[in-house]
């Protein structure tokens, strides 16, 4: 059976086969010169025949994709030219079940395509393919053509050129550069047999039957066998994505978790989607060999300290079988913090998109859960949002929440707030206070159309008030990847986090500006690494500093996404939390690098004494 990425892969190449937007068509005459693999490939990212028949192209079968709508063949050329830009292989696709095997030679006329994964809207590389194909087999059981072997030692340490300013950023024209840029060098081998040895996996195997290893295990990494994500102008080259050719019912896809190694040889043809990128499809798969990865616990809190965390339990509603999980990762793991923001609460009824718009059963099952696995009697706050109005899943009704151990810490009620009021700050007595708690923060801005509004509450914890903000902010959804031919990558939806940052920022500056002092704890999904400008408009001022700068760099992540451990959820502090340093901060790693994940985010959490 296909793996679901392959169907939706597969889907999406029929789609752009037979669509003028994503397939690069040359209205030149045809061609029916006999030509080989490399002359199709030619130096660049697109075919110099783009367009064109071509005539009788030879070359070996390396691999078949028997499932999906995406059905077809790689071919390798018998001869390689002497140019190392030139890619030897490339996809020959059928729509229908390839009636070639393995070792096969074959004859191939048809049409040079330049096929977008995706669309040619999402700004990823054109995959050269010969469509429409007549296929002669010559001869079956032939040698495989050698496999180029990918290693630490032929990818190069710089990531990509800069695109061509005359095209819109794109890279698609420039002459390849195998030896002085990764997406180069992987670039010439399209559609080759390629080959890694013993490889350290660094994304898990996900439901997709995907898997991220790396080729370079001394590129930035972590001490859990990841690899860090620490800067727009450090790439990690050493990424590559593994799926199978291998029907499940023959050879399961195998599951890992980071740290374990895909021990032996895994081979096969070089490929290109949208969900990562150069991908090896193997015809032969390694082995995983387990790492002994373990999920972490944080300390638990002394006395005197306040413990907060921020948590995002991945669309949770009453229909899911997680609670318990989720209850056992809080009490056990978290270890019962004062106070959690929990982001994507959804309402009673999960996706049922009916109007409603409540979440009490979702948080009274969540609540009961932690007392049943021995944690505390959680109390909660929130505030319903307007239907449809905060984005996320349809109907979900996704939202901010509170959880508080009311023995530890008491919570500031002022009536008052709803999804459409504004929270405000006033002074009294030399202090800051909300005017509603809990309060949306400027819930009419525009920065938060379809998006999350912040959820404010005032705390006290030994008679001293801790003001929290809960937060989710807009995703990265939209913005082109990585691997896209544009480079660099334009990142369109951090304009609206931008806005996000700045209108909590001027929240945060109120309250300080009322109370100078004032211990505020800004925390969530920010949907930004710790090095954006999201956060850095979060901290303008110094008005926050990001807590998770306090650790490590090999230990700041929090979420693992194609090969790159990196940051999305942050708690942010104010001048009066951080001027002493007596606080603690643990990225507490217990969902994103394992394949049986009950959230794809890892939970954080300070401790501080207010």
């Amino acid at each position: 059976m296909p793996s679901k990425s392959s169907a939706r892969i597969a889907a999406l190449t029929v789609a752009a086969v037979c669509s003028t937007v994503s397939a690069v068509v040359v209205t030149s005459p045809a061609h029916a010169d006999v030509v080989a693999v490399h002359d199709i490939q030619g130096s660049t990212r697109t075919s110099p025949l783009a367009g064109q028949q071509v005539t009788d192209v030879a070359g070996i079968v390396t691999g078949t994709r028997t499932y999906g709508s995406s059905r077809g063949f790689w071919i390798q050329g018998p001869s390689a030219d002497d140019d190392p830009a030139t890619s030897e292989g490339i996809f020959v696709f059928t729509s229908s079940t390839p009636k070639v095997a393995v070792g096969d030679s074959v004859t191939v006329s048809g049409t040079v395509t330049e096929f977008v994964p995706g669309g040619a809207s999402t700004g990823n590389q054109s995959v050269t393919e010969i469509t429409r194909p007549t296929v002669t087999v010559v001869s079956s059981g032939n040698a495989l053509p050698k496999a180029t072997v990918i290693d630490s030692r032929s990818v190069p340490a710089a990531y990509t050129p800069e695109g061509d300013t005359a095209a819109s950023g794109s890279v698609g024209a420039l002459t390849l550069r195998p030896k002085k840029y990764a997406l180069d060098f992987y670039e010439s081998l399209e559609g080759m047999n390629v080959a890694i040895g013993s490889s350290r996996v660094v994304t898990a195997t996900d439901p997709f039957s995907e898997l991220w290893v790396t080729v370079k295990p001394h590129e930035n990494p972590n001490r859990r066998g990841g690899t860090v994500y620490g800067a727009y102008s450090s790439q990690n080259t050493g990424r590559l994505q593994i799926q199978s050719l291998i029907p499940t019912a023959t050879e399961p896809f195998p599951t890992a978790n980071v740290g374990d190694t895909l021990k032996g040889t895994t081979e096969g043809p070089l490929d290109y989607n949208q969900f990562g990128g150069y991908t090896l499809t193997a015809r032969t798969l390694g082995t995983v060999k387990a790492g002994g990865l373990e999920r972490e616990t944080t300390r638990k809190q002394s006395r005197s300290e306040l413990a907060v965390a921020t948590y995002n339990v991945e669309n949770l509603d009453p229909t899911d079988a997680t609670f318990a999980a989720h209850a056992a990762a809080i009490v056990d793991h978290l270890q019962s913090p004062d106070i959690v923001s929990l982001e994507e609460i959804q309402d009673n009824n999960g996706a049922k998109n009916d109007g409603t718009v409540a979440a009490d059963q979702t948080m009274q099952k969540l609540i009961d859960a932690i007392v049943a696995a021995g944690g505390p009697a959680y109390e909660w706050r929130s505030i319903d949002p307007v239907n449809l109005a905060d984005g996320g899943e349809p109907g979900g009704n996704i939202r901010q929440a509170f959880l508080y151990n009311p023995e530890r810490v008491s919570f500031v009620d002022r009536a008052g707030g709803d999804a459409a009021t504004a929270v405000g700050v006033t002074k009294v007595h030399g202090k800051a206070q909300l005017t509603v708690s809990p309060g949306r923060i400027d819930p009419a801005n525009a920065a938060w159309t379809n998006s999350r509004k912040p959820l404010a509450g005032e705390f006290t914890f030994r008679g001293k008030s801790v003001f929290v903000i809960a937060n989710h902010f807009a995703s990265k959804g939209g913005d082109q990847s990585l691997h896209s031919q544009f480079q660099p990558p334009a990142r369109s939806s951090e304009t609206q986090r931008h806005l996000q940052a700045t209108a909590v920022n001027s929240f945060v500056k109120d309250i300080l500006a009322k109370q100078k002092n004032a211990d505020v704890v800004t925390l969530g999904d920010i949907n930004d690494f710790e090095f954006s400008q999201t956060t850095k408009l979060l901290e303008d001022d110094g008005a926050l500093w990001s807590a998770v700068k306090s650790l490590p760099k090999s230990e700041r992540y929090s979420y693992d996404y194609q090969g790159n451990s990196q940051v999305l959820d942050q708690i942010l502090i104010s001048p009066s939390i951080r001027k002493d340093c007596d606080f603690t901060y643990d990225s507490v790693h217990i969902n994103s690098e394992f394949s049986d994940q009950i959230s794809d985010h890892d939970p954080q959490v300070l401790r501080f004494r207010p």
